[in-house]
């Protein structure tokens, strides 16, 4: 809107929730084979200010698995603006519950883990993520906070509060107020820049010769991480079994693992048959309603996996 445009294989998209996965994670587990933190680090340990109602207590690995007992999200009201206004919301958000006791998905675990990044390295999460991940894997259009050129390949989502289209400006509230760079949404990419990203992931962190993360390193992020007892199963930053893994369909099996973001898009990897898909939309545009996509996402899953030689039995039908 407000008039059609062609869909091409080099469309941008707001990958929302994907920035957990293909930027902060990533960022993070490079960190920690650098020696520079330790995944069963308290968050105080790099973040001093993060203390007070159990916040002290609080792992790097239980932000990592969703079992820091912290709530989904800070407050948008009364309104805010800004890096330090943001920043003081997080630090003192106080946890639901003590860490490790349930499962409860949370953009500000991804918010501290930003942070934490950035602390470490010493180097904006941004600047980080392009040169130790995007650049070596030539994911030539991820980026933060795209530029002016850009722009016109970029998938619009949807007016913000004040009636602008937004395109190529993150559609996430918090992350828009904080700046656009933030751990747990603010990336744009292409299909073809998040394939590389999963092929990557596939080969054990190497790519055309060139090695991102080691291969136990992807072993760990991508093995269950949870408490033992939890029913949803997560990796590091990853989802392997959840209430939240509809794009794994009806055959993916124990093993494979991915995400999915608020804007309409997931990613799937399967290292048994070698396979992965990815699905990219807007659906926040153009809709006067929100499109829900959870049943494309199981449909997509099942009919990914059948094409990768798993066999739908049982008379189920699609």
């Amino acid at each position: 809107m407000p008039s059609v445009e062609p869909l091409t294989a080099d469309t941008i998209f707001d990958l929302a929730s994907l920035t957990k996965v293909v930027a902060t994670t990533p960022s993070v587990m490079l960190l920690y084979e650098q020696g520079r933190l330790d995944i069963n680090d308290r968050v105080c340990r790099h973040l001093p200010e993060f203390t007070g109602s159990g916040r002290e207590f609080i792992t790097i690995k239980q932000l990592m698995t969703h079992t820091s007992g912290l709530r989904p999200g800070i407050t948008l009201n009364p309104p805010w603006t800004g890096w330090a206004a943001g920043h003081q919301l997080i630090i003192t958000t106080e946890p639901f519950h003590l860490p490790d006791a349930e499962f409860r998905y949370s953009d500000i675990n991804f918010l501290l883990l930003g942070e934490l990044v950035s602390r470490v390295a010493r180097q904006p999460l941004d600047q980080f993520a392009r040169q130790h991940v995007f650049d070596p894997l030539r994911m030539k259009d991820t980026t933060y906070v795209p530029g002016d050129a850009l722009k016109p390949r970029i998938a619009p989502t949807e007016n913000d509060e004040n009636g602008q289209l937004l395109r190529g400006v993150v559609h996430d509230p918090t992350s828009r107020r904080m700046g656009g760079v933030t751990g747990h949404a603010g990336l744009f990419s292409t299909i073809g820049d998040l394939a590389r990203y999963a092929r990557m992931m596939l080969r054990q962190g190497e790519l055309e010769g060139t090695r991102v993360l080691r291969p136990e390193t992807v072993q760990l992020m991508t093995s269950v991480q949870s408490p033992p007892a939890m029913a949803d199963q997560r990796g590091l930053g990853w989802d392997l079994n959840s209430s939240y893994s509809r794009p794994r369909g009806m055959l993916f099996p124990d093993g494979s693992y991915g995400h999915t973001g608020f804007t309409g898009t997931c990613l799937w990897i399967d290292p048994a048959s070698g396979s992965f898909y990815i699905f990219l939309s807007s659906r926040l545009h153009g809709t006067k309603g929100r499109t829900n996509i959870l049943s494309i996402y199981e449909r997509m899953g099942t009919l990914s996996a059948q094409a990768a030689g798993y066999v739908l039995t049982g008379g189920a039908g699609l």
